[in-house]
């Protein structure tokens, strides 16, 4: 089972703590749970919550000694925080774990000296203090997460979500994400690349929304679609549709297939033994080369190395601890 300690920089939002709790502690192998989610702060037994609301956590930093990774929620240390908290980080980081931060808690990362020569993200409107404070670090204020070696940074409150499934995915695969995403009711994949801003996240007048032509799209991601394709669905034009599709999703209509069609060959990879030129055909990829070259720049592994650490038959799946799935950390998904 893969630990995380989910470290609270007080004051922090029940939210803040609950989000992550739940969703990795719905992902599941076989009915085993993945994760063990300890919440921890540098002060243990005090108040860490914010406004009437009282949140006790018992335990300390400690609980960073045995965990695998640590993610770090609350904006309270975003201008000095605490040096303890701080070297703790920084074991934990020397010591293989991986790291991630919701929202203004990579303001911590940053102090810790984890983000320098690294990319990171943020909150929005925290993007320009982060680059002006923190020089050495490479901002990114337009993307939802994004992981650059063992360290995962993401947005505001709700990109917690699609931290924790980019998490989960990473760590087991995309079906069991997936699984996570249909129980929290939430969508299976954002991309990590798909922008915070997005123009007009509900749609002004009924009829225009692109919803059904992507279910539509969705049911035939096999076959070579284009944007003519979409603007015939959508009885419009195709300026129009790359238009709603940047206002309603973030992406363009190919950014949006493109993931759609390498999340499909994922979830075949790891449940099926389809040879890998079918993956890539029934996922609309094309080519072998062409799956090769997607995956592995999304995952850091081949189309055989994921099925080899992924794949639902294979016994390593659920090898826990150190060594096992649960370490092997690509790059930015």
């Amino acid at each position: 089972m893969h630990r995380i300690a989910l470290l609270a920089v007080p004051p922090v939002t029940a939210a803040e703590l609950s989000i992550p709790e739940m969703a990795l502690g719905l992902a599941q192998v076989d009915g085993r749970p993945c994760y063990e989610v300890v919440p921890c702060t540098a002060q243990a037994g005090t108040d860490v919550g914010t406004g009437p609301l009282q949140i006790v956590l018992r335990h300390g930093l400690e609980v960073l000694e045995a965990a695998d990774s640590v993610l770090v929620v609350g904006a309270g240390g975003r201008e000095e925080a605490d040096p303890e908290l701080l070297g703790a980080l920084r074991e934990a980081a020397a010591g293989g774990k991986r790291i991630a931060s919701v929202c203004g808690s990579v303001f911590v990362l940053a102090q810790a000296g984890l983000l320098d020569g690294r990319r990171a993200t943020t909150y929005w409107t925290y993007a320009a203090e982060l680059r002006r404070r923190f020089p050495r670090v490479t901002v990114l204020p337009d993307v939802l997460y994004l992981q650059d070696g063992p360290v995962v940074t993401s947005a505001g409150l709700a990109a917690a979500l699609d931290l924790c499934l980019h998490i989960v995915r990473t760590d087991f695969g995309t079906a069991v994400a997936n699984d996570v995403a249909r129980l929290v009711l939430a969508a299976p994949l954002r991309s990590g690349e798909q922008t915070q801003l997005i123009a007009e996240p509900v749609p002004v007048r009924p009829g225009i929304s692109l919803a059904d032509t992507r279910e539509w799209a969705l049911q035939r991601l096999h076959e070579p679609l284009t944007l003519a394709d979409l603007a015939r669905h959508h009885s419009s034009s195709v300026r129009t549709v790359i238009r709603r599709f940047q206002a309603e999703t973030g992406q363009t209509p190919l950014q949006w297939l493109l993931d759609q069609r390498m999340d499909r060959a994922r979830e075949l990879l790891e449940t099926t033994d389809l040879a890998l030129d079918q993956v890539a055909q029934r996922s609309g990829i094309g080519s072998v080369d062409s799956l090769r070259r997607h995956l592995v720049r999304r995952s850091g592994l081949t189309p055989s190395a994921y099925r080899a650490a992924f794949g639902r038959t294979d016994h390593v799946r659920w090898a826990a601890g150190r060594g096992g799935p649960g370490h092997v950390r690509p790059g930015i998904a």
